[in-house]
């Protein structure tokens, strides 16, 4: 896959970058590192970029993700050599600090390479083991089409843009939104089927968009009231989980239907599909 943007262009701005953020504190380099990793692939978009098929045709990478992703990992080697990383596409390094940066470049590819603009750069600092880590410091949400930067953690208030998001309303499913993902296939199996439509029937509304980490920043914002799918990997959960855990909601992972599934949202929507999916085999 051939960018359009040279590697020496890509190291200039890297460069420029480091040397522009390297008194930063975590927070505030996690917040600059996701913008400029959006607005570097939207540009790449708007240049026109390939695209690759991985698993099928809804599962994809360009080469900005791959761009955005050495951006964000070249950064932080210099500026946080001590730390591990973990990204989508492929950036791994082992943490001496028991500190581990989770980079996701481009969360939402389909929706980017079909010219949508729901879609993200997102990231997301622990210690230890990212699969189950013993700490979710924060997450960074940085989407370009909106101009949005989301911010936040356990211990951090999620803030949008610098405002504080407040506090998620406790609403219960029949009065709120569920988002998520579930893949077409998983609704022809009848385990998945089971699940899925015993957890949907008890809200008002569904929204499936597409991007993980943009759904759970609108549930840490209020726009829906509680976030599930399957099989999750760090890079699309961990972000999005620090925001809503910042704006006082709760994320739990639980087995049923042969699958390990996460749920984030309010408490009540959250503590409701729990015990729903706990009595699924």
């Amino acid at each position: 896959m051939n960018s359009p943007i040279p590697a020496d262009a890509l190291q200039a701005i890297t460069k420029t970058f480091i040397i522009s953020h390297d008194r930063d504190d975590d927070g505030t380099l996690a917040q600059a590192l996701v913008y400029n990793a959006g607005r570097l692939a939207w540009r790449m978009r708007e240049a026109g970029v390939t695209t690759e098929f991985k698993t099928s045709v809804s599962d994809v990478v360009t080469a900005a993700d791959r761009a955005a992703e050495d951006f964000v990992a070249e950064a932080l080697r210099t500026l946080r050599p001590q730390d591990g990383l973990l990204g989508e596409e492929g950036t791994s390094a082992p943490s001496e600090s028991g500190r581990t940066w989770v980079i996701d470049p481009v969360d939402g590819t389909y929706n980017f390479t079909t010219g949508s603009d729901y879609w993200c750069s997102a990231l997301a600092l622990v210690d230890g083991d990212p699969e189950d880590p013993e700490k979710l410091h924060f997450g960074a949400v940085h989407r370009p089409a909106m101009g949005y930067t989301w911010f936040g953690g356990p211990d951090l208030p999620t803030t949008l843009d610098g405002t504080p998001v407040g506090t998620l309303p406790d609403l219960p499913p029949e009065k709120s939104c569920l988002s998520g993902y579930l893949h077409p296939t998983d609704i022809a199996t009848p385990e998945l089927n089971r699940v899925f439509t015993g957890t949907v029937k008890d809200f008002a509304t569904v929204r499936f968009n597409g991007s993980a980490s943009v759904d759970m920043a609108g549930v840490a914002s209020g726009n829906a009231g509680c976030w599930f799918q399957h099989s999750v990997l760090p890079w699309d959960l961990l972000p999005g989980r620090a925001l809503i855990e910042g704006a006082g909601g709760r994320c739990e992972r639980v087995s049923a239907g042969g699958k390990r599934w996460s749920v984030a949202g309010s408490p009540s929507s959250v503590g409701h599909v729990v015990e729903n999916l706990s009595l699924e085999p």
